[in-house]
């Protein structure tokens, strides 16, 4: 599923392409995907001027000068291809004034559309609810330290909790566990404040450079320009397990990137390293 680095990637490349336009179409070529979809959508962002593009977690919101926003969800399989032909499983188009279009291609149908009054996004009930974004200023040592107090939970499950820190996802959480030092395996709540600041600058760094590279482009994940991300050729222990740690001298005293299944989903990491 795309994490943050990934939304924030789409979600950049279409404001570049898409902010200040007038939609001149909006098609809906089913009437569902993970949720229905409002039967009204066509008719509201047709028309509309585009007025910019946000990101909370791993949703995108369309703002548009009618007080309404469009939100999207890429869901495991979802791209947002920008200026290509019509593909298979494109189940939303949308066409500008100026000749911009757009297609959500999503083959899982696990993404969602939805409408929500501008005014209102942070009450909707996919958003209400979510943790600090990692990348902003409420995010810190002190409040993570606050979320995690007392938690039994290992740190790299408590990680992927939405309602700890929102966006981030299995790749990144195993990369931020690895810069910081710190086991996926140790409890949440024993964290203590030295180790808290080093696992948010890690968390940060992580995010920030992967944005940088446009994401990680595993199984279908493209940017809106039909590119692939290259973050994916800087993971440190994601999707490694039995090569050598790049901290380590090697056998005999590191036997490698390990790998364990936590809460059904895997966690790379190196057991001489990440305490």
């Amino acid at each position: 599923m795309p994490e943050l680095p990934e939304v924030e990637t789409v979600m950049r490349g279409l404001d570049q392409r898409l902010t200040g336009r007038v939609i001149a179409r909006a098609q809906l070529h089913r009437a569902d995907l993970r949720g229905p979809i409002p039967p009204e959508l066509p008719e509201v962002l047709t028309g509309a001027t585009i007025l910019g593009f946000s990101r909370r977690a791993k949703y995108i919101l369309m703002r548009l000068d009618n007080g309404m926003s469009l939100l999207i969800h890429l869901g495991m399989s979802g791209r947002m291809l920008i200026d290509a032909p019509p593909a298979l499983h494109e189940h939303f188009t949308l066409e500008t004034a100026d000749g911009a279009r757009v297609g959500f291609v999503d083959p899982r149908r696990f993404g969602q559309l939805d409408l929500v009054p501008t005014a209102g996004e942070d009450s909707h009930k996919l958003l209400a609810g979510l943790g600090p974004e990692p990348l902003g200023n409420e995010f810190s040592a002190p409040v993570l330290a606050a979320a995690l107090k007392g938690k039994a939970t290992p740190i790299k499950a408590a990680l992927l909790d939405q309602r700890v820190v929102a966006g981030i996802g299995n790749i990144y959480a195993s990369e931020a566990l690895f810069r910081a030092g710190i086991s996926p395996r140790r409890l949440a709540g024993s964290i203590g404040p030295q180790r808290m600041e080093r696992l948010v600058a890690a968390i940060k760094d992580t995010l920030i450079e992967a944005i940088a590279a446009g994401g990680s482009s595993l199984r279908d994940y493209v940017q809106p320009s039909g590119e692939l991300g290259y973050f994916q050729h800087a993971w440190k222990v994601y999707g490694r397990a039995g090569e050598p740690c790049e901290r380590c001298p090697g056998p005999p005293e590191c036997a490698g990137i390990r790998v364990i299944t936590q809460s059904g989903r895997s966690s790379f990491y190196c057991a001489r390293t990440q305490h």
